[in-house]
Order: C-alpha cells, then sequence, then structure tokens
C-alpha cells in the first residue's frame, strides 16, 4: 500500500458517503472534461461486494452534475472483450431509465461514460481516447449542423455530437508513469496508488487526506485488505488461464508439425512403427494417416 493510501475503485465507494467529499470525483472529472464539473448528486453506486461471490471486477457509478447531465465511471480490473458492448448498454440503460414514458424527447440527457481499464482494451498506442458521435457527408465531406431553429431550441452553442453520449477510455497499464499534466497525475494515482508531492491536480490534494488507509475503521481496513487480496487472486487466475492456453496452442502446433512430418515418412516409404518412432505419434494415429 505506498503511500498509505486507498484504491480508487474501493476509494469511489467511500467517497459517496459525505457530499464533502465529491471535491475528489469532481477534481478528477473537471481534469479529464478540462471544464470545472459540480456533482448535484450521486444516483447509483455498485461497490465492491464483501460476500464470497464479490465481484471483484468493477466499480459502477452514476453522477448527475449541475447541469442536469449524467456521468457513469466504471473502473474495469480484469479483462473483457466484450467490453465495448458493456459501455454501450451502460449509456443507453441510462438513457431509457431517466426518462419517464411520453416525456418529450427534450428531455433525454447527455451521458459521459468514463471508464478506468487496467487491461489493453482494443488495440492503440495511446493511453488516453475521447470517443464523439460526428456525421460527416459521404459526398461533400461536410460536417452535419444543427439548423438556426434548432439551436434556439437547444442551445447556440449546441452541435450534434453534443447531444449524444460520449466515452472516455483511460487504459492505465499503458501508461509510462511520467506526468506531463495534471491529468497524467490523476493517472500516475491509479496506477500506482501514489500522490506525489509535487502533483497540483484538481482534487488530489483532498483525495490524499480522504484516502488515507488508516482514516478507515479496523472492520473497514480488514475489508480493504481482503479486496486487494482478492483482485490479487483473480489476476493470477486469469495469468494461469492465459499460460495454459498459450501451452496449449504450442502443443497443437508441435502435434500439427508432427503429424506433416510423418506423412513425408509416409511417404518415403517408412514403416508405420518408424514413423511412429520418430514422430512421438501413436501407432494407431499413423495407420490413420496411412489410410488417408
Amino acid at each position: 500500500m505506498k503511500n498509505d493510501l486507498i484504491r480508487f475503485d474501493w476509494g469511489m465507494k467511500r467517497l459517496l458517503r459525505n457530499k464533502a467529499d465529491y471535491i475528489v470525483l469532481e477534481g478528477f472529472l473537471s481534469e479529464l472534461m478540462e471544464e470545472d464539473i459540480i456533482i448535484d448528486s450521486i444516483l447509483e453506486s455498485e461497490g465492491n461486494q464483501e460476500t464470497a461471490s464479490d465481484k471483484f471486477n468493477m466499480v459502477d457509478i452514476l453522477v448527475k452534475n449541475q447541469k442536469g447531465e449524467y456521468v457513469i465511471i466504471e473502473v474495469q480490473n480484469q479483462l473483457e472483450y466484450n467490453y465495448f458492448q458493456r459501455m454501450l448498454y451502460g449509456t443507453s440503460k441510462v438513457l431509457t431509465e431517466y426518462i419517464s414514458l411520453g416525456e418529450s424527447y427534450q428531455h433525454v440527457k447527455k451521458i459521459y461514460s468514463v471508464n478506468i481499464v487496467y487491461f489493453d482494451l482494443g488495440q492503440g498506442a495511446d493511453y488516453v481516447y475521447h470517443g464523439k458521435t460526428n456525421f460527416k457527408g459521404i459526398h461533400q465531406y461536410d460536417e452535419l449542423e444543427l439548423s438556426g431553429k434548432q439551436k434556439v431550441f437547444l442551445g447556440e452553442d449546441k452541435t450534434p455530437s453534443d447531444l449524444f453520449p460520449e466515452y472516455y477510455i483511460i487504459k492505465v497499464n499503458q501508461f509510462d508513469d511520467v506526468a506531463r499534466n495534471t491529468l497524467d497525475e490523476w493517472i500516475y494515482y491509479f496506477k500506482n496508488n501514489e500522490i506525489k508531492d509535487n502533483f497540483k491536480a484538481k482534487g488530489l490534494e483532498q483525495a490524499k487526506e480522504i484516502l488515507k488507509v488508516d482514516k478507515m475503521s479496523k472492520s473497514e481496513q480488514v475489508s480493504y485488505k481482503n479486496h486487494i487480496v482478492n483482485l490479487m487472486d483473480e489476476a493470477s487466475r486469469e495469468r494461469t488461464l492465459e499460460m495454459e492456453a498459450i501451452i496449449k496452442e504450442r502443443e497443437i502446433g508441435k502435434k500439427e508439425q508432427s503429424i506433416e512430418t510423418a506423412k513425408n515418412f509416409l511417404k518415403m516409404g517408412l514403416s508405420i512403427e518408424q514413423v511412429a518412432k520418430g514422430t512421438g505419434l501413436t501407432v494407431d494415429e499413423v495407420k490413420a494417416l496411412a489410410k488417408k
């Protein structure tokens, strides 16, 4: 536990209990979105369960800011191949759950999906990605804008992309530990569980105090340590499965190579027993090849 600080995923659950502590999440979101974010309320949270069926891999928080927009914050520790679909499902679920039947589409609110992942999601060289919806002409290559009347109705500064969900992905493990800006200072904390004394990002100074392990009760510290052990166990299981898959793939490769070698030996006129001895295949396997 470097610097005796709580991991961010666990800390988010603790931050929700006191509105005074929103300043930490507000700081992170402000640095990420490059504007001052003020949290109005926490609508939902899914914390780390402390049972045998503990969900090790996620912490979901749904935040409503003072502009009435929704922000989903999710931390994902373990590899998930369908994570992009999960992001889409998350925004769609919020979109449908927070508008009442019969309400005008005017009441549809902007949604941001912020994803902090500890695995290599997709393929890309960067460690922070931002996705928006833009409409490009397929003939004129222009960008679709709102009409004058739509701007009166929706706001002069609005564009179509402002109405659709936006996605942020922070690939923590791909960060090179060099804090080039204030957002990087937050990512450094996510990766190393450490906040350096010279860091100036919004919310980090408060996080350094609020997220101290020794501020938790003894029972909370025990639960937190169990959470860390669970994460380590889950990572170990995932690594074991990866290694087993690699070993199996290599074994299949060797088997295929032995089969090809056996075919060549049979064409050269070697006996079944000689081919079996020279390739490591069983006599029955060589006989089956010979019949083909």
